[in-house]
């Protein structure tokens, strides 16, 4: 089983994401895809340390497979400058049941806010402003 983690600046195809996680193992597949809203912006910068994402991410997942007895789990995260709308990451976890699909994908994005060096700064017309820090 090979896992997707990736950081890029290009947008994903969440169906072949979904497609990917999909084996006859897996009873569950849950996903979390996270967008850029709008909350009085024009867009936001993501910014990754991709090597310390990259190995923070790997980490992660490893703690999750574990932890949560899953088939698979996959992430992407994108980089740049992101309109409102667009997609920033998505997370694909399986598992043969839907709690340790749910509970792993969960665990996946609370350690990623708070381990993972990304930065965000958004853009509205009265300037820029970093985000979370």
């Amino acid at each position: 089983m090979t896992a997707m983690i990736r950081i890029t600046e290009d947008d994903f195809d969440i169906g072949k994401v979904i497609r990917a996680a999909k084996s006859d193992e897996a009873g569950a597949v849950v996903t979390f895809l996270g967008t850029v809203r709008d909350d009085g912006i024009n867009a936001i910068e993501v910014e990754a340390y991709r090597e310390a994402v990259v190995s923070q991410l790997e980490e992660i997942r490893s703690e999750a497979m574990s932890r949560f007895n899953l088939k698979s789990a996959d992430i992407i995260h994108r980089s740049g400058l992101l309109a409102v709308g667009e997609n920033i990451v998505i997370i694909a976890c399986a598992a043969a049941h839907r709690k340790e699909a749910f509970d792993g994908c969960s665990y996946i994005i609370e350690e990623i806010k708070a381990r993972v060096p990304i930065w965000k700064k958004e853009k509205t017309e009265e300037g820029d402003r970093w985000i979370g820090l």
